[in-house]
């Protein structure tokens, strides 16, 4: 697997800051300010403004977040530089090589990165979260595992709740993109929908972790801060998306999002790949689940960053029974190829982490 070039990653870096100051002088006018509000024994930032000449509050992040309060404090001094970044972007896709998603899906998550999804603590997440690790990694992952043909996106039900604000009506935002895209009724709740598709069946759909019982699976969640759409449960994914990182989409001027962090990407696809079996596209989906999870466990190790899939394993490993047997199975998918790199990477991760492998299952390749 090629590293990328120093330059390049710096590029990739300094393009992660500045699609984000861009993104923050668009979302709050100058006609507006900030200010901190505590909530439960915490400060958050919220920008109040005026719509229609009524007073306005739109939630921003926690005070504790340094660079959105840096950015806060900075703010009458940021400048929009879309052309420079524009060239940014072209550099990172055309000299180094690095991952763009097609013209559509990038559409899709700048509309939805305008209106405030990421702002609002949502999380990209799927194969089009996987594009946007080569840069984060500094590797050039195989286009070849980044195929896709929808977008899914990720929130905590309390964030949802708890933020105050919410997205335009999330049908609009989608058919200032595409006209043809509808609701799709959920099967479980006919009068909520957790996905969207337009007329080529491009699928838009959002999830949220089920942290109780399995039977909740089937049943839409409605979500108050993502303009009328309800999301998904799933078990499993408040691993996924827990202190989630921030990256760029290399379309057009670069398009800022919030991804889950690599390590815990790769230790969650083990995990689903285990609950393939009973799904009609299940093979499929199975070995590219087990091929995402290897490329970057492989990046990682050879990034020097073991410690990290280390501590991500055995979190997930320390959550009990259910955890450790989707993560044996997702496992025993790998190629020996694989199997050899994934043990080698944990077992000097949690040398570093000071664990002992074989309490995780984990010994030395034969």
């Amino acid at each position: 697997m090629k590293e990328i070039d120093l330059v390049y990653r710096t590029m990739f870096a300094e393009l992660i800051q500045r699609s984000l100051d861009a993104d923050f002088k668009t979302a709050y006018p100058l006609s507006g300010n900030f200010v901190a509000v505590a909530v439960k024994g915490k400060r958050y930032w919220y920008f109040q403004d005026t719509e229609d000449g009524k007073p306005v509050r739109r939630y921003v992040g926690p005070e504790a977040q340094e660079d959105i309060t840096q950015r806060v404090h900075e703010f009458k001094t940021i400048k929009d530089d879309i052309r420079s970044r524009r060239k940014l972007v072209s550099t990172l896709t055309r000299q180094a090589g690095l991952p763009s998603p097609e013209r559509f899906t990038g559409d899709v998550i700048e509309a939805l990165a305008n209106a405030g999804l990421f702002r609002l603590r949502g999380v990209l997440v799927g194969t089009v979260a996987f594009q946007c690790y080569s840069g984060i990694l500094g590797v050039r992952l195989p286009t070849a595992s980044m195929q896709t043909g929808d977008a899914d996106f990720a929130q905590f039900h309390s964030i949802s709740a708890s933020v105050e604000d919410t997205l335009p009506p999330m049908l609009d935002v989608l058919r200032s993109v595409d006209e043809t895209f509808r609701e799709v009724p959920h099967q479980g709740d006919g009068r909520r929908s957790t996905q969207f598709a337009n007329r080529s069946n491009y699928r838009v759909e959002f999830l949220t972790p089920n942290t109780g019982k399995s039977e909740y699976d089937g049943k839409p969640a409605p979500m108050s801060a993502l303009g009328g759409a309800s999301a998904q449960p799933l078990r499993f994914l408040d691993f996924l998306i827990h202190e989630p990182v921030r990256s760029v989409l290399l379309h057009k001027s670069g398009v800022p999002v919030i991804v889950p962090a690599p390590e815990r990407y790769a230790i969650h696809k083990l995990i689903i790949a285990s609950r393939r079996q009973v799904e009609r596209t299940g093979p499929d989906k199975r070995e590219k689940d087990i091929r995402q999870a290897g490329l970057i466990i492989e990046a990682m190790a050879q990034t020097r960053r073991q410690s990290d899939v280390a501590l991500a394993y055995t979190e997930a490993w320390q959550r009990g029974p259910a955890w450790r047997e989707a993560i044996a199975i997702g496992l025993s998918y790998l190629s020996k190829e694989a199997k050899v790199i994934f043990d080698k990477a944990l077992l000097e991760g949690m040398g570093d982490i000071a664990e002992n492998p074989a309490d995780y299952g984990i010994r030395p390749a034969t």
